[in-house]
């Protein structure tokens, strides 16, 4: 049986895809240890298919945060015992190359996005640099890459001329023979329309802001955002004023199955995010594939990746601008119109039958059997 140490930079306890990658590659007869760090609110972890271990480190964020959690991993993996190591991301990939450059491993990279074209750091000239020395130094060394879209992979393409494989960020099957909480039982209006809002990363430039306040111009209807991110509290004040009060409900982060409970008794899930970078322009966000498991239609910003999925599925629809009457318009004409209703759900319950881990982890095996 091969080992296999998996590496991230969060805590273990919300990152989706990982767990998802690490219990396909359990089930399939390698023993996995994934590898995190603790921080002063993390919460204990649940029982795993696979073993788990935190690191506690002095630093949280920046760049003594991202210089000691190397540091320790890169002596953590000198010391444990592996075959093979699957480093997540740009800010796990030194510790990783190094490690298995001195014991002579095989390294995975899993890229969950264009990493070098975040937001955070394209108005910092020295960390967007330092991020991208490293990337062109040990990018190239590396035999086996994927990453989360086909767009994606061809920025790596053009880059650097490696040929990234594409492992999507797709859900599990929901279980349908489950019964779903009801509304009465989540505490949610029975006699208004819903919109969801869902992910971790509810962040600026991701439409939140104009989310909210195309609630002012819509009635008998709710937002709920479930989940967190840097502009939460912004959005908090925003949702305030009087013409939105009450319109908008934050539930913060849940678990992930807890989530779902909500967010399938939503009436139309949201995907707001803007062309402003990169990384943002070829995204395809988890929570489009969580709606879709869901059965309810999406309305979402018109971006490469999302568009091939609601045109290519026919599950909803687009916004044009970010202009909150727009929103508004756009999202009342998908909440009132029966027909096209009927259709897009419809279309939900026959794209979920595709766009499932349990299809997408046939691409992680090909990678992970065929290491040599």
């Amino acid at each position: 049986m091969k080992k296999i140490i998996v590496s991230v930079t969060n805590d273990l306890s919300t990152d989706q895809r990982v767990d998802r990658v690490c219990n396909t590659l359990q089930r399939n007869g390698f023993e996995v240890l994934l590898v995190g760090r603790e921080l002063k609110n993390s919460k204990p972890l649940h029982l795993r298919a696979y073993q788990t271990h935190r690191m506690k480190l002095w630093f949280e964020k920046g760049f003594l945060f991202y210089a000691s959690f190397n540091i320790s991993l890169f002596f953590f993996l000198l010391f444990a015992k592996a075959d093979v190591l699957l480093a997540n991301d740009l800010d796990t990939l030194p510790a990783n190359f190094f490690c298995s450059k001195i014991k002579s491993q095989a390294l995975v990279y899993d890229s969950h996005e264009y990493f070098t074209g975040v937001p955070e750091i394209q108005n910092r000239p020295f960390v967007k640099n330092t991020w991208k020395s490293i990337e062109k130094f040990i990018l190239p060394k590396i035999k086996h890459t994927y990453t989360v879209n086909e767009s994606i992979a061809r920025l790596y393409k053009e880059e650097y001329n490696i040929d990234f494989g594409v492992v999507r960020n797709l859900p599990l099957k929901r279980n349908t023979s489950v019964k779903t909480k009801t509304r009465k039982e989540l505490g949610l209006p029975e006699n208004k329309k819903i919109i969801v809002l869902q992910g971790s990363g509810i962040n600026v430039d991701r439409g939140g802001e104009e989310a909210v306040q195309a609630m002012e111009f819509l009635d008998d209807t709710v937002l709920l955002i479930i989940g967190s991110g840097d502009v939460i509290d912004a959005l908090k004040n925003m949702s305030e004023k009087p013409s939105i009060k009450g319109k908008v409900i934050f539930k913060g982060k849940l678990p992930y199955a807890e989530m779902l409970e909500y967010t399938a008794n939503a009436d139309v899930g949201i995907s707001f995010d803007k062309d402003t970078n990169i990384n943002y322009r070829f995204s395809l966000p988890n929570k489009i594939f969580d709606y879709i498991q869901c059965g309810i239609p999406v309305l979402a910003s018109r971006l490469p990746e999302i568009e091939k999925v609601i045109i290519g599925y026919r599950v909803g629809d687009f916004i044009e601008t970010h202009d909150p009457k727009h929103i508004a318009a756009k999202l009342n004409e998908m909440l009132t119109d029966t027909i096209k209703q009927s259709v897009w759900k419809a279309n939900t319950f026959e794209a979920a039958k595709t766009l499932n881990w349990e299809n997408e982890e046939i691409n992680v095996l090909k990678i992970f059997t065929n290491l040599g």
